[in-house]
């Protein structure tokens, strides 16, 4: 089972011929309501894909809340752990231009309100797997991946937005999650994209990272390997991390191998760029084994195990 325990949002979606520019004002026709935050977009991705999915975080008591818990009921994910909160709900407002190139500003809200004691205690034991972002408080964040290590479940870090980490905050992550900048911000520095993952690796932790355009790698104790992006006209790139995530968690919590689980949520983030919509546009399992020949098997980096 794959328990995720994050951020869900309200997003206002507007669609504009170009991005705005420090001071400048840019007009559209309108704008329409879709559903995000990152946990719960991943938590979304993951149960579209057939993993069984439960949700652990907090909506406002606005008119918000009952839209998005029932978002997540409709995209087969478990709600028992989403509780109410005095704040309202979180919520994002999202530029999106004709190229499919974004900027996003979130109002935490009740996000900020998620707690330890959310997290059932009984689900956290080998055979599941906890997921986690960085858009609830990180200490909650840390303390849970620590709380389910030592129950003997698989832990999974996105750590995004970017954020630095006290040191040895990510000794309970068996799988840290993470994109270039996202990587440089823990490292405190850029490099070679094999030399990073490398770097954020550990004798007991995975690091995959992301490239975007030029698709992913993985460098852990089970070896290292990269993969491509899926080739798509994007339409929308908003959810295309998230959609990599919950896929990734997927495929890992339902017994595929790690290139097989990264390869597989590589094409589940190109073809979320292909609609409009962080939730809209994830693809269901079938979508992603149709095209997963495109990609060819995962690409073994020998220089890059061990280091």
């Amino acid at each position: 089972m794959l328990l995720v325990l994050g951020s869900i949002n309200a997003d206002l979606v507007f669609e504009v011929e170009a991005l705005p520019k420090p001071g400048e004002t840019v007009l559209c026709p309108g704008w329409r309501l879709a559903h995000g935050g990152k946990g719960a977009n991943q938590a979304a991705a993951a149960a579209k894909l057939g993993a069984r999915v439960r949700f652990f975080g907090r909506v406002g008591l606005d008119p918000w809340g009952p839209v998005l818990r029932r978002g997540l009921e409709e995209a087969g994910v478990e709600v028992g752990g989403l509780a109410s909160s005095p704040r309202p709900s979180g919520t994002a407002v999202i530029a999106v231009d004709r190229a499919g190139e974004n900027q996003i500003l979130v109002a935490s809200g009740a996000n900020l309100d998620v707690s330890l004691d959310q997290l059932d205690d009984a689900m956290l034991r080998p055979g599941t797997t906890l997921l986690c972002q960085n858009e609830i408080p990180l200490p909650v964040t840390l303390a849970a991946l620590e709380r389910a290590r030592a129950a003997g479940a698989r832990t999974i870090l996105n750590l995004a937005p970017a954020a630095a980490v006290p040191p040895g905050a990510l000794e309970p992550v068996d799988l840290l999650l993470v994109n270039e900048h996202e990587a440089a911000a823990l490292l405190g520095r850029e490099c070679e994209p094999e030399a990073t993952a490398a770097a954020l690796a550990g004798p007991r932790r995975t690091c995959v990272l992301t490239l975007g355009r030029a698709g992913a790698l993985a460098v852990g104790p089970e070896g290292a390997w990269r993969v491509p992006a899926l080739t798509v006209r994007p339409v929308d790139t908003t959810g295309a991390g998230d959609a990599f995530a919950g896929a990734l968690a997927a495929f890992l919590d339902l017994g595929l191998s790690l290139p097989d689980a990264l390869a597989r949520a590589s094409v589940a983030a190109g073809l979320t760029c292909e609609r409009l919509g962080a939730r809209e546009g994830q693809p269901d399992r079938a979508a992603v084994e149709a095209r997963l020949a495109e990609l060819g098997p995962p690409v073994p980096i020998t220089a890059a195990r061990g280091s």
